[in-house]
Parts: C-alpha cells; structure tokens; sequence
C-alpha cells in the first residue's frame, strides 16, 4: 500500500505517522507513507498558496495551480494507479467497509484541504471521492487524513499481527467491540467475568457475541437495525 498525503503541514503528518504501530509499519515496509508539501509546487513569488473568495466571505480560499501541479508530480512519481480522496466535511462519511475496500487499492493520493477549502475547479478535475470522518468541522484536513490512513494501514498485510488484531474490533463485523479486561483478576473490589478465566473458547466467544450485541444494541441502534437485517 502506497499513500501519499498533500499537506501545507507534513511535519504534523510525520509527527504522527513516524510514531506506535504505523511508525513501525513503516520503517519495516510494510507500508509506505510519503508527506508532500502543497507549498512547494506554488509559481507565487511570495510562496503563496491561497487568496481571497470570488463572491466574497471570510476567510481565505486553497488555489487550484499549487493542488494541481503536487497531484501531477506526484501522480508521476510511480506507475501505480493513484485514486485521489479529498478529505471534506461534505463527503460521505468513512466506514469501516469503506476502510476495507480502500486497503485493497495499490495508491491513495489524501488531499488536505485548509483555510475555507480549495478551489472547486482543481476538485473537479482530479478528486475521484470526498470522504468526511463525521458531522463536525476541524482546521484542515490533516487529522482527517490521518484517521483515513491509519484505519486502511491496519488492514494492510503486516502491519497488525494477524487478520485477528482488527477483526473482532468494533464496526468489522458490523458490531461494537465487546468489553475487555486484564490482570488484576479482581480490581477496587470487581471481579472479571467468569466466563473469561474459565479457558473454554466457545462458551467465552459466545459471551462476547452476546456482549457485542447488547452493546450495539443499547448504543448504536442504527448499527444495530443494520447488522439484524444483515445489511
């Protein structure tokens, strides 16, 4: 898996991204991460990479010549078709499903919008999906596309364990995660479950089932009406 993250911010990305289980995906290769800087590609004098809305309004607007010419040099940097995500509050909102079809694409090309977004045209021209990571609005786009990569990372070969380390995780299956406990056995006077120190494995996945269940159901019963007609 090949991503690459245009950014007026890669340090923040690297910050990030160079850290915990990604950071070590990385520097074996299970991965590989690349942080371009939008500003470089800017033929301002001043460096500038934004300007002020047609219309009118607050705020500054991303130009459409320095978001293209990245895509462009960075689209030629490898012969792996690249499918180009531009991280915006108006896009569909990121599932785990979507997580999992991205993670078998070869290259995501993750656009970092800031200020009040970037200029509609180069969108037009080069965005292939819009992806929001929920119904709130950030600074930038940068958070937003390191949540995106690291959700699809940890679906890629090598960089988790096992397929086991994600899929009994909430929202792979369609369910919130069960409840999880570890040592002490008993804690400021609570006991583990005893199902979990019994060791027989169906009676304890049975019970995590039912706990997945019942959770889902209490807190997301919109989940929950999808995993029950088997959506």
């Amino acid at each position: 898996m090949l991503i690459e993250i245009a950014t007026l911010f890669p340090e923040m990305c690297e910050a990030v991204l160079s850290a915990s289980i990604i950071g070590r995906a990385r520097a074996k290769g299970a991965i590989t991460v690349n942080c371009h800087q939008i500003r470089d590609y800017t033929l301002d004098r001043h460096n500038r990479v934004d300007d002020s809305p047609f219309g009118g309004g607050m705020g500054m607007v991303m130009q459409a010549q320095p978001v293209y010419d990245c895509w462009k040099a960075v689209r030629a940097m490898s012969d792996l078709p690249m499918h180009t995500i531009y991280l915006s509050p108006k896009g569909k909102t990121l599932t785990q499903r979507r997580v999992r079809e991205l993670a078998e694409l070869p290259r995501l090309f993750l656009l970092c919008g800031h200020y009040e977004g970037i200029d509609q045209r180069v969108l037009d021209r080069i965005t292939d999906e819009e992806i929001s990571v929920g119904d709130y609005v950030v600074t930038g786009g940068e958070l937003p596309a390191l949540i995106l990569t690291d959700a699809v990372a940890r679906m890629c070969e090598d960089v988790l364990p096992s397929s086991e380390a994600y899929e009994d995780e909430s929202h792979f299956s369609g369910l919130l995660e069960y409840p999880q406990y570890t040592r002490p056995e008993i804690w400021e006077g609570e006991a583990v479950p005893p199902v979990l120190l019994t060791g027989h494995h169906k009676n304890i996945a049975a019970w995590r089932q039912a706990q997945s269940e019942a959770i889902t159901r209490e807190r997301r019963p919109d989940l929950w009406s999808k995993w029950s007609k088997g959506e």
